[in-house]
């Protein structure tokens, strides 16, 4: 060998060290701070539209235990147009559906009923049934119209 000669005083190509995974690089940070805030979010949001609709599952809860004490009797029409009166004032504040009595209730349920859920005469016949001593229409078919309008309110 020839120590005049540069060629030979020459190493092999020496790579460097990885890095090792922490810390992260910058994006890595980046992405994490977005997904954190999009769980936040959506929890948030989540609770919130769960908060705004809890009327409706109370509703809902009310109505079927009024299903089980059902019977052709005035009082009972008077709780479930009661219960009615009290979800429309949380689904449709606004218009104030709780002061409504007579044509007015029945034009506002009819306006507010689901298409194909209910017909004139039947909601005509829930409403009336307050005042007459023998009810005309079966709580049954008065308890599923007042359910597919509160089912409605989604």
């Amino acid at each position: 060998m020839n120590g005049q000669d540069p060629l030979s005083q020459l190493r092999d190509i020496q790579l460097p060290e990885t890095g090792g995974w922490w810390p992260p690089a910058p994006g890595w940070w980046a992405l994490l701070i977005l997904l954190c805030l999009f769980v936040v979010g959506s929890r948030l949001w989540w609770r919130r539209r769960r908060q705004q609709s809890q009327w409706r599952r109370d509703a809902l809860a009310e109505l079927k235990q009024l299903e089980k004490r059902a019977e052709p009797h005035p009082d009972w029409f008077g709780e479930l147009n009661a219960l009615l009166k009290r979800a429309a004032r949380h689904a449709f504040p606004e218009q104030r559906p709780e002061s409504l009595s007579g044509n007015a209730w029945r034009e506002f349920l009819l306006e507010t009923m689901p298409t194909g859920t209910g017909d004139e005469e039947a909601v005509e016949a829930m409403i009336t049934a307050c005042w007459q001593p023998v009810p005309t229409l079966p709580p049954s078919k008065a308890a599923a119209i007042a359910k597919a309008w509160l089912e409605a309110r989604s």
